[in-house]
């Protein structure tokens, strides 16, 4: 079984602070995830003045900063990158990160990055689309708020602008932080895969690691998690974030799915059971002393175990044949 994809996403919960940012992918490296994605965000492209913050961010940010003032503080300079690129190099852990406008896709891709991440906010954005498809030879679609159209959409227009198929993996996600349960709608990751012949993964705002198992469990090949130093920070995204124990105990029960999955899907012993099979079973055995000649008779015989005798399968069998030899209480039952 192909190893499951596990992206620990930073995102903004550095909260402006290249220092936290660096303690954000020390926590990663510790989980033992294989990417830790930030988000590259210039404000000045990506939303107007006046854009409202959505209810989670009101919330969660807890002052009265504009959408853009907020966007604002989270931005990463050009060297702040660089510095986190080559930091994660030194930890032997993967960089990526969400662009989130088409100048930003081009800084990547100057930075090195051959795999893109497409958020759920660009979907239906077309000619970031039609970039990202160009540039980025691996891409990872979000599809938070989408229908299964709009879906379709997108990924025509990925496959229009060259991007192959068996390089796009498309995520199951729900875009509210966090995510009630009961609107999390797992079975439809697998709706994706079936209606678009393409590999399937979980980007998970729920509360918890549970939700993010399930979905490896299903067939999920990608999971993508938030992850903070403290959900008690402010920042929008925080309340909705692992904390690093919690993502490296995500990562330990996901490696665990993997290795139950692994199997040949026949059912048969394992190994590892094989040698349970004598002491868990029971054989056909004398429930008092037997006479050579004797008959056998439900009377005379019962099934205890160990299971290294006559199999209780062969009871019928048994019934009516003469004892070969004497037999004390208890003695394993033995036939010609």
């Amino acid at each position: 079984m192909k190893k499951v994809l596990i992206i620990a996403e930073a995102g903004v919960n550095h909260n402006g602070s290249l220092e936290t940012a660096k303690q954000l992918i020390d926590a990663a490296v510790d989980a033992g995830v294989d990417y830790v994605k930030f988000q590259t965000i210039n404000a000045d492209k990506m939303v107007t003045r006046s854009a409202k913050r959505a209810d989670y961010q009101e919330v969660n940010t807890q002052n009265s900063d504009s959408h853009y003032e907020m966007l604002k503080k989270l931005e990463l300079s050009e060297d702040h990158h660089r510095e986190l690129i080559s930091y994660c190099t030194s930890k032997s852990i993967k960089f990526l990160s969400t662009g989130f406008d088409i100048g930003s896709l081009f800084f990547l891709k100057k930075l090195g990055l051959q795999l893109a991440k497409i958020p759920s906010g660009e979907i239906t954005n077309q000619p970031y689309l039609r970039v990202i498809a160009e540039l980025f030879p691996e891409i990872i679609l979000s599809t938070g708020m989408a229908n299964m159209d709009e879906i379709k959409a997108a990924f025509r227009v990925l496959l229009e602008n060259g991007t192959k198929q068996e390089n796009i993996t498309i995520l199951h996600c729900n875009t509210e932080y966090p995510t009630p349960m009961e609107d999390v709608n797992l079975k439809a990751m697998n709706d994706i895969g079936n209606e678009l012949d393409v590999q399937i993964g979980y980007s998970d705002h729920t509360l918890g690691i549970e939700v993010p198992i399930a979905a490896v469990a299903l067939g999920a090949r990608v999971i993508e998690k938030h992850f903070t130093l403290d959900r008690n920070l402010p920042g929008p995204d925080h309340r909705a974030s692992l904390e690093p124990g919690e993502l490296k105990n995500m990562v330990t029960a996901i490696r665990n799915i993997e290795k139950a999955l692994s199997g040949s899907g026949k059912k048969e012993p394992s190994r590892s059971e094989w040698k349970n099979k004598a002491v868990a079973r029971k054989s056909i055995i004398a429930t008092k002393a037997i006479k050579k000649g004797e008959r056998l008779t439900e009377t005379n015989l019962g099934i205890k175990r160990p299971g290294t005798g006559i199999s209780p399968m062969r009871w019928d069998d048994i019934l009516g044949e003469k004892a070969i030899r004497d037999f004390e209480e208890e003695e394993l039952i033995e036939i010609d």
